[in-house]
């Protein structure tokens, strides 16, 4: 603590879930077994992927991204949340709270330009097959990924900064299971009324440009499966797009939830069902979704198994 004119809090107590004391150790070994199965589940995509040189295309480029910022995600919030099963004190000093923020929101905001990425590269796969290589290149697939990673950089960074003008001297205790910074508003003896500006409108427009790039994309898809009238192409078209609408509208759902109407009175309870459902289901579903839907993936799986044994 430091003192001056009145006393400021640099420390923090997440609460966690709430649940029955005889639920603890249920729920840890649930949430152990989840990250553990996301780790393996989102690594083996990369290595698989790394490994089948015919994978090395955007499609498969982009989801070996996704792999690795949906393992990031459950990184940086299931670890500290496990150990707090367990822990009596809970307390986080305002840095670390800032290091995981800054980590999840780096990965949550990577995800969003990553998903609107995939949706363009299906536009040009569906729509305009035969411009397919000349237009999606593995160098332009490389700058979309770089350019997604480096807006989630940048996007993270300017709410962690506007964080620090924040000051906590009436309340530590954060009614969440990770450090996210609509809980430290709430608590904070700063108004937050620009920090809550600067979430909606970045938060806000990077969602709502994501959002409109994946709708335009996969209504011109639509169109174009439609005119074709080939119950052959109609099959295959969904079958390749089907995995990544269903990962799109599981995503964006809760976000919008969180972070498009920050200053709304959504309960707390709501608030940690939005983000269980972003930060640990999602990162866990997405590689099975993506694997079994995918013929190319389930035929380099096998053949990888094969050659192990």
């Amino acid at each position: 603590m430091e003192k001056g004119n009145e006393t400021l809090l640099t420390d923090f107590v997440l609460t966690g879930l709430s649940y029955q004391q005889e639920w603890q150790i249920p729920l840890f070994l649930v949430f152990l077994v989840i990250y553990l199965i996301t780790i393996v589940g989102n690594l083996s995509l990369i290595v698989l992927i790394w490994n089948d040189s015919q994978l090395h295309i955007p499609m498969y480029l982009f989801l070996g991204s996704l792999a690795f910022v949906d393992a990031s995600i459950s990184s940086a919030v299931i670890p500290k949340m496990l150990i707090n099963f367990f822990t009596k004190s809970k307390m986080v000093s305002f840095s670390e709270c800032m290091i995981q923020f800054f980590s999840f929101a780096f990965s949550a905001t990577t995800e969003c330009f990553l998903l609107a990425s995939m949706a363009y590269d299906r536009y040009v796969a569906i729509c305009n097959p035969l411009l397919y290589p000349v237009i999606m290149t593995n160098r332009l697939c490389v700058r979309l990924s770089v350019s997604s990673f480096v807006g989630g950089i940048i996007h993270s960074a300017i709410h962690v900064i506007f964080s620090y003008r924040l000051t906590f001297c009436t309340e530590n205790i954060i009614h969440h299971f990770y450090c996210d910074i609509i809980p430290l508003f709430k608590i904070s003896c700063t108004d937050p009324s620009i920090n809550i500006l600067i979430v909606f409108i970045f938060s806000g427009s990077i969602q709502v440009f994501t959002i409109t790039i994946v709708l335009v994309s996969y209504s011109l898809i639509l169109f174009t499966i439609l005119r074709k009238k080939s119950a052959e192409g109609i099959k295959k078209a969904f079958s390749t797009c089907g995995a990544h609408l269903l990962s799109v509208s599981l995503y964006y759902g809760p976000l919008l939830f969180m972070y498009v109407r920050p200053g709304s009175e959504q309960s707390e309870d709501q608030d940690m069902t939005a983000s269980v459902f972003y930060t640990i289901i999602i990162p866990l579903l997405n590689p099975i979704i993506y694997s079994l839907r995918n013929k190319k993936v389930i035929d380099s799986l096998t053949k990888m198994l094969k050659r192990s044994v």
